[in-house]
């Protein structure tokens, strides 16, 4: 067989030699030039423990012959190295494509809710992992995306992953993917990459420094800075939260998200609003995943894109149920009527009569209509946000009247006036924040949200000295501030012992960020008139994990003096018609159809200035009540009768994942000098302590560096695959006030530390060595793996099997059957071995090989059958894909799109398509091999 021929059949799981060392091979990849691309970690001697990437145009190959394998009798007691070696071949072998079912993410330390498995599930039946996650706010798409990465590391497919957020929920997102998956993702801001630029040569790319990497938009939004970097580099899986900011074609953010769905495999979108009211902009997120899915941009079904994307919302079905238990049902919002003081009327009636409402001409001239509700709504929040919009309008160029300019400041004098009085809304908030128990001595928290900056700012001084708190409890969260600082607020206000009580934000604050923790009171100190900005405020407390009844409140001025404004109606009006719509849609941002908050906003106002009542504005929230597009996103993703996602049976060869690193740990302890290691176990609590070794410690280079500083873990490691134990400790992580960091970490299925067990167990034989154990076995049994690869390296078809009957009548049975049957667990004893003749049994060692090898070709369709059904429904949806986007064409007779486009659109989805079956010869192998007891 040719060099060629055989490189490109290299599995995952395997082990070559490659420059005089061993290698355990992690990965395959085909690249783009049709090089065969293998990632590997060095399994002894010099290079123990270190990663590799090689490449079969550059480097020779060792390969172990299968045949060739040499038996080797165990001898520990219990067959502790052949179990621990069984184990650890299984687990280090990636699951194949055709297997769909959920494997690990549901494992994690997670309440386990099968609706939170859709995403996954739906995702690793399309032949490429991608999926838009549209959950409504609350339902826990963190958890969603985490799920999958699981799935996708435990398939080899997540090696390099890249995540991308908004700044303030960057170290969230981190820690909620670490603490409950163990999937480490090293945080790099802006100047997390200045750093890492620093410390490497200026020819080397940063975002190959890390495997695993979390960076905000706002850093990668100027790909101009960045795109050389990012097209230089290929990931497994990129995740992009909040995605609705990438929707805008020909923007800095569409570009980014166009070029990394480019550089990945697999592609995770996630936002609660997904759209912006045009089918067009919909389309360009679903064509980010699936360039083949929609022909017509402008006219397309649920049933185009139900395969790309899920959405449910609390009252879903298939939710409704599961999260009960820990999702208490908001108390219908409350509005505070707050009567203005004399100098807030003056200043309300000088807007009214001037401004908003004038009798003669309108100060602000033509085409300025909507200013003067910015300067009503800057004063609905306070005297000092009014007057700061006046001064900017003052140095502005639009104010061009002298008219305008007299107005401005007889504006400005009656809002200093208001500001030195004290303004009524600030007495209010006072009040309501006392009656839920706010104050001196008390742990109650609450969340105040504002539109304005100014208002904040003032409100920080105010209500500490107001409340009779210290200064630092009360804080103050917004775009302007570092990242160190709104990251070190959010952590805070999480955190039981932290001395934070009301946490005053702006609405940066409302995408994404996990205020519920420890706080289930939000006050609107002035509401915004958009239901998408409220709709994201509210699900900040009232979502998944709340155990308290979210109260939510707005204030709203009010009176009953002919001629003054009030912002009673509409604040009551949207708070009613988001808290209808957030029960029978989940999605508030569909009412007004126009998916955009300051369009939302420019639509309340005209409604207001034309004096229309806002029931004649806003539709009744019910699916009926709104238009198709509206409807299908919506109800589009709800997959609504699907059966519930499956499941991988779990087998193992250990009861659980502590007791397999006990065991690991232990057998390495046995060594001389492995009193260094110095391991405690404690069976109640599934936790196993101990010194991490030398060819350990580098692993945690890629864990975040905060929780290295401060749990020191590289001195010291606790795990425990207890899941109420790992969140006991966890939960007093969030109530200390020293680290957020769990000081015992869950020991889920993929952690790293696992992934070095596994390498160390398999190490313990030599090249090629087979170990030979007895149990309860009639005859000789040669335990085989079987692994079929397409051409893209990536396992197709995977095996485990028993053969038996040998040499003459060679039988195939299933391995995991046949590891129970013969009593190789935890509790077995090794009694020694009957009257052994090896050498036959090696000569059997080819023999079995090729039964397995027979055998999977023989079963290759049944393997493969889900698989391939699969390749035929896209292969035909591709046909249609391009018969109408070829007939489509503009009112002018042009094509929407290129034949040319088309057909390179067409030619790479057929490429691959061809790729993923299973492709060339089957790697197979011999993995024990299991003789009778002694004495049997």
């Amino acid at each position: 067989m040719s060099k060629e021929s055989w490189v490109s059949d290299i599995a995952a799981g395997e082990r070559v030699v490659v420059r005089d060392e061993e290698w355990l091979v992690r990965s395959v990849r085909t690249t783009e030039r049709g090089h065969t691309r293998i990632e590997v970690t060095g399994i002894g001697g010099l290079v123990r423990d270190q990663d590799a990437v090689f490449f079969d145009s550059l480097d020779e190959f060792e390969r172990q012959d299968p045949r060739e394998g040499k038996l080797v009798l165990d001898e520990s007691a219990g067959f502790r190295r052949s179990r621990l070696w069984l184990e650890s071949v299984r687990r280090t072998s990636p699951i194949p494509t055709a297997e769909t079912r959920i494997a690990v993410g549901h494992r994690g330390l997670l309440d386990r809710m099968d609706y939170q498995l859709r995403p996954a599930a739906q995702a690793l039946q399309n032949l490429r992992p991608r999926i838009l996650i549209g959950d409504a706010v609350g339902l826990g798409k963190t958890l969603e995306i985490g799920i999958l990465l699981s799935e996708l590391i435990r398939r080899g497919r997540g090696e390099r992953i890249l995540v991308v957020t908004p700044r303030a929920v960057l170290e969230q997102f981190q820690r909620e993917l670490w603490t409950r998956f163990a999937i480490p993702l090293i945080r790099l801001d802006s100047g997390g990459i200045q750093k890492v630029k620093r410390d490497l040569p200026s020819s080397r790319n940063p975002f190959s420094y890390y495997k695993r990497v979390i960076v905000s938009i706002d850093t990668l939004k100027n790909p101009a800075k960045y795109k050389h970097h990012l097209r230089n580099h290929r990931w497994d899986a990129v995740v992009i939260d909040e995605c609705h900011n990438l929707i805008n074609r020909g923007t800095q953010n569409n570009e980014l998200a166009n070029l990394l769905s480019a550089q990945t495999d697999a592609l995770i979108l996630a936002s609660a609003t997904p759209h912006n009211g045009k089918a067009e902009s919909f389309a360009e997120l679903v064509r980010l995943l699936d360039p083949t899915a929609i022909a017509d941009r402008t006219e397309y079904t649920a049933k185009d894109i139900e395969h790309l994307y899920v959405r449910r919302h609390r009252n879903s079905p298939d939710v409704k149920l599961d999260v009960a238990h820990k999702w208490k049902e908001r108390r219908t919002p409350q509005v505070v009527e707050v009567v203005p003081n004399g100098p807030e009327v003056a200043v309300l009636r000088e807007l009214e009569d001037v401004w908003l409402h004038p009798e003669g001409e309108a100060v602000t001239g033509p085409g300025r209509q909507l200013f003067p509700w910015t300067l009503f709504k800057a004063f609905l929040s306070s005297p000092k946000a009014l007057r700061t919009s006046v001064g900017r309008r003052l140095k502005s160029k639009d104010s061009v009247t002298a008219a305008e300019i007299d107005a401005l400041h007889r504006l400005d004098e009656l809002a200093a006036d208001a500001e030195l009085a004290t303004p009524s809304k600030l007495l209010a908030l006072v009040d309501h924040l006392e009656a839920i128990g706010v104050g001196k001595g008390s742990t109650t928290r609450a969340v105040v949200f504002s539109e304005r900056i100014d208002t904040l700012a003032w409100l920080e001084t105010e209500l500490a000295n107001r409340l009779k708190l210290p200064r630092k409890a009360v804080q103050v969260l917004h775009a302007g501030l570092p990242d160190e600082r709104v990251q070190s607020a959010v952590e805070s206000f999480g955190q039981a012992g932290s001395d934070l009580r009301v946490l005053l934000a702006s609405d940066m604050a409302s995408e994404g960020l996990n205020l519920h923790k420890e706080c289930h009171h939000l006050v609107h100190y002035d509401l915004p008139w958009s239901f998408i900005r409220i709709q994201q405020r509210n699900g900040r407390v009232d979502r998944y994990g709340q155990l308290f009844e979210p109260q939510i409140v707005a204030l709203a001025l009010t009176s009953d003096a002919d001629g003054i404004p009030s912002d009673l109606r509409v604040v009551t009006k949207l708070l009613q018609k988001e808290h209808e719509a957030n029960i029978a849609l989940g999605d508030a941002g569909v009412l007004l159809d126009v998916h955009d908050a300051e369009i939302e906003e420019k639509t309340v106002i005209q409604a207001m200035r034309d004096g229309r009542d806002l029931d004649q504005v806003i539709p009744d929230p019910t699916p009926a009540a709104l238009n198709p597009f509206a409807r299908l996103q919506v109800t589009g993703g709800a997959h609504t009768g699907d059966p519930t996602p499956e499941l991988v049976p779990q087998r193992s060869l250990f009861e659980d994942d502590d007791n397999y690193l006990a065991d690991a740990v232990a057998d390495l302890a046995a060594e001389p000098g492995g009193h260094r290691l110095d391991v405690t176990r404690d069976e109640d609590l599934d936790m196993v302590a101990f010194n991490p070794p030398e060819d350990l410690v580098p692993r945690f280079r890629d864990l975040p560096s905060e929780y290295l500083s401060e749990q020191e873990i590289d001195k010291r490691l606790r795990v425990s695959a207890g899941v109420e134990f790992a969140q006991e400790r966890l939960d007093k992580a969030r109530k200390s006030t020293e680290s957020a960091w769990p000081d015992v970490h869950f020991l889920a299925p993929i952690h790293p530390v696992l992934d070095w067990a596994a390498d160390r167990a398999i190490s313990r034989f030599h090249r090629n060595e087979i170990p030979v154990l007895s149990g309860n076995v009639q005859e000789p049994v040669f335990l085989t793996q079987a692994v079929w690869s397409n051409s893209l390296g990536q396992p197709a078809i995977a095996h485990w099997g028993a053969v038996r009957g040998l040499p003459a009548d060679a039988e195939v049975g299933d391995f995991d059957e046949t590891i129970d049957r013969a009593g190789i667990r935890e509790d077995a004893t090794n009694s020694g071995f009957s009257t052994l003749d090896l050498s036959t049994l090696q000569s059997w060692v080819p023999v079995a090989v090729d039964a397995a090898t027979t055998h999977i070709r023989e079963r290759r369709d049944s393997f493969e059958a889900d698989l391939l059904h699969r390749i035929d429904e896209y292969r035909r949806g591709l046909k249609g894909w391009e018969q109408t986007a070829l007939g489509i064409v503009t009112e002018n007779g042009r094509r929407t799109g290129s034949r040319l486009t088309i057909e390179a659109t067409v030619d790479e989805s057929t490429a691959l398509i061809d790729a993923l079956a299973a492709d060339g010869d089957p790697f197979i192998r011999v993995v024990a091999v299991i003789v009778p007891k002694a004495g049997s």
